[in-house]
């Protein structure tokens, strides 16, 4: 498998809720994440990270899916791009208000650097999360 091939399978396990215990054979040990985001300014960790998505499919957006639009492996740098939009609507227990039942398409875009086993070292996210948080009804 090569380290593009284990960036996908990352990203589809991390995106669909699969948490922590669906992601860490994809990451290498004390992988990193980073975002500038205010909603995930406290989270350091990829694990921390992969968490977090499972809470919010498995709490306020069950229908949580994403829609891949691109793709891409930059062999000189060691880094995996994806751009997507991530679709959910706010009908499940959780989040900072009660079910709004509104619904979101939040675009994003993940950079994987990965290390030389081929395994996910460092995350930065790419999200507008005051546009997608208002369009859930949660501020």
């Amino acid at each position: 498998m090569t380290a593009f091939d284990n960036a996908q399978k990352f990203f589809d396990a991390c995106e669909t809720g699969k948490g922590w215990d669906g992601c860490k054979a994809h990451v290498a040990a004390g992988a990193s994440f980073a975002c500038q985001a205010a909603t995930l300014a406290d989270v350091k960790s990829v694990e921390v990270y992969c968490e977090w998505m499972k809470g919010l499919v498995d709490g306020p957006l069950p229908d949580g899916r994403y829609v891949l639009h691109a793709d891409s492996w930059d062999e000189a740098n060691s880094t995996a791009t994806f751009v997507a939009t991530f679709h959910g609507t706010h009908t499940g227990e959780g989040g900072p208000v009660p079910a709004t039942n509104k619904a979101a398409a939040s675009e994003y875009v993940y950079a994987i650097k990965m290390d030389s086993a081929g395994k996910v070292a460092q995350m930065t996210k790419i999200w507008n999360d005051g546009y997608a948080l208002a369009q859930l009804g949660w501020v």
